[in-house]
C-alpha cells in the first residue's frame, strides 16, 4: 500500500507556509461569480408571497388577477386554502415573470383571506408559555442539595442568550433552467455533491437528471445544506413556464425571517463549590426556543462535564416563527456562555480571579493538559496579570476595563470525500473534486496539499471544485470540509504519482519505489545526479493521462485527519457607564487545529469565527413582536452586524507543536466561533462590577444592570 502519511513538519516545502488564496483576485476584483449573479437568456424572476400573520389558517385564496398581469409565465399555491400557517413569512404562493417588479406585482394581487389564530412569540417569559413548554426530563448526579448545603460559596444567576439569524449576505436561492428533461441548478449551497440529491427527492426524478455548479457561494454558516422548499418551487415554476431559466432569491426580509435561526438559551444557573476554587455542584433550569419545535437543551455543564454534582433541567419552547438550523458550532455558543458566565460569577462570589478557577477544576474536563497550556499562553498573551482585577476595582472616572475569559471544545473529523488528480502529458495537473469552498480556503488548501505531494509549486496546480459532475465530497458543515478534502487529495496525488514513477523509472534506470517528487524533479531520492524536469517526466506518457482518485473513510482517516480541537479566548473591553457603550479593545484566541496546511487561512478562520461572535455579544438579536408575531428588525439597518470599528484588535495564536501536528488536520472553523460571546460577556462583568444577565451587551442591557447594581446599593 502506497505511504499516504503527510510528509514530516521539517520536510514540507508548501504546506506549513502561508499561501495566498487562489480566489483572492477573483473576489477583491469582482470577477468572481456567485450564484445570485447567474443570469441567463431568457431568465424569468420568481418572487414568494408570504404569511403576514404567525398563526392563522387560509380560509381562501385566488389567484386569478394574478395570472393576468403583465409578463407572468406561472403562478403556483402551495398552501391552498384549508392550510394552517405556524410563522409569519411562511410560503403561501409562488409567482414567475418576465421582471422582478411584474412578479411582485402580481404577487399583491393575489387575494388571499386569513383566519388569524393565537400566536406566542416571546420565549423568555417561560411562565406564559403554558403548554408550548414541554420538559425534556430531570438529569441527576450525585447529591446536589447536600453539595450545596456543605458549599464554601455559592453563585446563583440567571442568563439569557437570544436567538440569531445566519445573515447570509447572498440569500438563499438558486437559478434553475430545464433542458428538455434534464436541469441546470446553480445554488448558493453548503452541499454541490448532495444538493441535487435533496431536490430530486423533491421533485420525484433522478438526480442524475440534476447537473449542480457553484463556483462561490455568499455565507452560509449552517444554514445552506438543502435545496428548500425554495428550490422545488424554484423548478416547478420553471418547468410551468416552459422551461424558461427561473432565478429565486428570498428577499432580505424573507431571508431574516424564515432562512434559519440559532435557537436561543435561557437558564438559572448555580454553581457551588470550595473557598480553593473546586467547582462542586451544578444546577440548572433551561429552556430554549429554535421556533414551532422548540429548542433542544445546550451541553452545559459545557466542557466541565466532570462536576460530582450535578441537577439539570430544560424546557423546549414552541414558538410561532421561522425555525432553527445548523449555525457555526450549534448549541455550544449557548452552553459556553451560559457555563463560563456562571462559573466566572462563582469565582467572583468567592473572590478568585476565575483563571486560576478554571485551572483548579481543568480535572473535570476531557483535556486538561491541553487546555492548562492554552489557558497559559493566553493569559500572557493578554497581558492577565497585569490588567485583570477583581470586580469593581476597576478604578474612577467613566471608562472602565476588563477582561474575561472562555474555553471552547469541538470535533472537527473529516467527512467522507472523493478527488480526483490528472497529469497530463504536458505537464498540467487537473484537481477535481466534488465540494464547496465557502469563503474559507478550500481552493487553496487543497491546491497546497496537491503541490506538496506531487514536489510542485500551488501555480501548478488547476482546482476544479464546485460541480457534482466531480468526485463527491461532503457538505460543509461541522468543521469536517478541511479533514476530508485533504486526505482524498493527498490519496489521490500519492497513487497518480507512482503512477508517474512507473513511467519514468525505465529512464531513471531505477525501482519505481525508490523515486522522489521534489522541487519539480522526479528524481531517485537522495541523488539529484539521477533526475529529469516534471514536464520530461511527463512527456514519458505519451499521449495518455494519468487520472487516479482518492478517498477519505472517515472510519479509517489513516492518520491524516483527526477531530478534537479546543480552544481559549480572552476578552479586553472598556464599558463607558454613563452610556452603556462597550468597546472591544482587544481578543485573544489560541487555536488548537492539529496539522495545519495554511497558516494564513487558518488565522483568518479564526479571525472570522471572533468577528462573528463579537456581533452576537454586542449586537445582534433577532426581535420579535409579540402583538403581530413579526420579526420587527428583518433588514439590516436594524439588525446589526459589527463594522470595522467595532471589532477592536485579535490576536491570534495556533497552536502547533508536534504533539499536535501528529493528530493530522483537524477542522477549525467552528471552535473558534464558540467562546467569544461568553468571553466578552465575562469582560464586561469585571469591568462594570456586575454581570449584565443578557446579551447582546447593548447600551440598554448594560444600563439596566448598572441601575440594578446602583439600586442595590442605595438600600445598603
Amino acid at each position: 500500500m502506497p505511504n499516504y502519511s503527510w510528509p514530516p513538519m521539517d520536510q514540507r516545502k508548501v504546506m506549513g507556509k502561508a499561501h495566498n488564496r487562489l480566489d483572492g483576485f477573483a473576489k477583491s476584483s469582482g470577477r468572481a461569480k456567485y450564484p445570485s449573479d447567474v443570469n441567463r437568456e431568457g431568465m424569468v424572476y420568481g418572487v414568494i408571497l408570504t404569511s403576514p400573520h404567525a398563526h392563522c389558517t387560509i380560509k381562501s385564496i385566488d389567484t386569478t388577477a394574478a395570472q393576468k398581469m403583465p409578463g407572468v409565465t406561472a403562478v403556483r399555491v402551495t398552501a391552498p386554502a384549508g392550510t394552517e400557517i405556524q410563522w409569519a413569512g411562511a410560503e403561501i404562493a409562488w409567482v414567475a415573470a418576465d421582471t422582478e417588479p411584474h412578479a411582485r406585482d402580481a404577487v399583491r394581487a393575489i387575494q388571499v383571506a386569513y383566519n388569524v389564530l393565537p400566536h406566542f412569540v416571546s420565549e423568555e417569559k417561560k411562565s406564559k408559555a403554558g403548554t408550548r413548554a414541554k420538559p425534556a426530563g430531570e438529569q441527576t448526579t450525585g447529591d446536589v442539595d447536600e453539595a450545596l448545603k456543605a458549599a464554601d460559596g455559592v453563585s446563583e444567576g440567571y442568563y439569557a442568550i437570544p436567538v440569531l439569524t445566519h445573515s447570509c449576505l447572498e440569500p438563499h436561492g438558486q437559478v434553475i433552467e430545464w433542458k428538455g428533461d434534464k436541469m441546470e441548478y446553480w445554488p448558493s449551497s453548503q452541499a454541490v455533491s448532495t444538493v441535487a440529491g435533496d431536490l430530486a427527492q423533491q421533485l420525484k426524478i433522478p438526480a442524475s437528471q440534476i447537473h449542480v455548479s457553484m463556483d462561490y457561494m455568499g455565507g452560509g454558516f449552517g444554514s445552506k445544506f438543502p435545496s428548500d422548499i425554495w428550490g422545488a418551487e424554484c423548478a416547478r415554476l420553471s418547468k410551468d413556464s416552459g422551461g424558461k431559466p427561473v432565478k429565486l432569491f428570498l428577499d432580505r426580509a424573507t431571508e431574516l425571517t424564515i432562512a434559519g435561526v440559532r435557537p436561543s438559551a435561557y437558564a438559572n444557573i448555580k454553581v457551588a463549590g470550595k473557598k480553593d476554587g473546586t467547582i462542586t455542584a451544578w444546577q440548572s433550569e433551561s429552556w430554549a426556543t429554535g421556533g414551532f419545535t422548540g429548542g433542544g437543551m445546550p451541553p452545559i455543564p459545557y466542557i466541565f462535564t466532570g462536576i460530582p454534582n450535578r441537577r439539570l433541567n430544560h424546557a423546549a419552547i414552541s414558538t410561532n416563527a421561522g425555525g432553527a438550523r445548523a449555525w457555526r458550532a450549534p448549541n455550544h455558543q449557548q452552553a459556553c456562555f451560559l457555563t463560563f458566565s456562571a462559573i466566572e460569577d462563582f469565582a467572583a462570589k468567592i473572590k478568585m480571579d476565575p483563571v486560576e478557577v478554571l485551572v483548579k477544576n481543568l480535572g473535570l474536563t476531557a483535556r486538561a493538559a491541553l487546555y492548562e497550556r492554552q489557558i497559559r499562553k493566553a493569559q500572557e498573551m493578554a497581558d492577565w496579570k497585569k490588567l485583570w482585577h477583581q470586580r469593581g476595582d476597576s478604578g474612577s472616572g467613566n471608562i472602565k476595563r476588563g477582561l474575561g475569559i472562555a474555553l471552547s471544545t469541538w470535533g472537527g473529523a473529516g467527512h467522507p470525500s472523493e478527488c480526483r488528480i490528472k497529469i497530463n502529458p504536458d505537464g498540467s495537473v487537473e484537481l477535481e473534486q466534488g465540494t464547496q469552498d465557502l469563503g474559507v480556503g478550500t481552493r487553496t488548501v487543497v491546491a497546497m496539499v496537491a503541490a506538496e505531494s506531487l514536489g510542485l509549486t500551488v501555480p501548478d496546480i488547476k482546482v476544479k471544485i464546485g460541480d457534482n459532475a466531480y468526485p463527491v465530497s461532503g457538505p460543509s458543515g461541522g468543521s469536517t470540509t478541511v479533514g476530508g478534502v485533504s486526505s482524498s487529495t493527498r490519496k489521490a496525488a500519492v497513487n497518480a504519482l507512482e503512477q508517474l514513477f512507473l513511467k519514468v523509472a525505465p529512464a531513471l534506470n531505477a525501482d519505481p519505489a525508490k523515486l522522489e517528487a521534489v522541487g519539480g524533479k522526479i528524481q531517485v531520492k537522495g541523488d539529484p545526479s539521477k533526475s529529469m524536469t516534471w514536464k520530461a517526466a511527463c512527456q514519458k506518457l505519451g499521449v495518455s493521462s494519468i487520472s487516479e482518485t482518492g478517498k477519505n473513510d472517515p472510519k479509517n482517516p489513516m492518520g491524516l485527519n483527526t477531530q478534537g480541537a479546543g480552544g481559549v479566548q480572552i476578552a479586553d473591553v472598556s464599558v463607558d457607564v454613563e452610556t452603556g457603550v462597550v468597546k472591544m479593545n482587544r481578543v485573544v484566541a489560541v487555536a488548537d487545529c492539529g496539522l495545519v496546511i495554511n497558516p494564513k487561512t487558518a488565522e483568518s478562520q479564526v479571525y472570522g469565527g471572533v468577528i462573528m461572535n463579537i456581533c452576537g455579544a454586542l449586537m445582534e438579536e433577532r426581535v420579535m413582536d409579540e402583538t403581530l408575531g413579526r420579526v420587527l428588525n428583518a433588514d439590516m439597518e436594524f439588525y446589526k452586524l459589527a463594522g470595522i470599528k467595532d471589532i477592536g484588535e485579535i490576536v491570534v495564536h495556533m497552536d502547533v507543536h508536534p504533539d499536535n501536528d501528529k493528530r493530522g488536520v483537524i477542522g477549525l472553523g467552528e471552535p473558534s466561533a464558540i467562546s467569544t460571546i461568553a468571553a466578552i460577556s465575562n469582560a464586561v462583568a469585571n469591568a462594570i462590577g456586575v454581570r449584565v444577565p443578557r446579551v447582546p451587551l447593548s447600551p440598554d442591557h448594560v444600563l439596566t444592570a448598572l441601575y440594578g447594581k446602583n439600586m442595590e446599593r442605595s438600600r445598603a
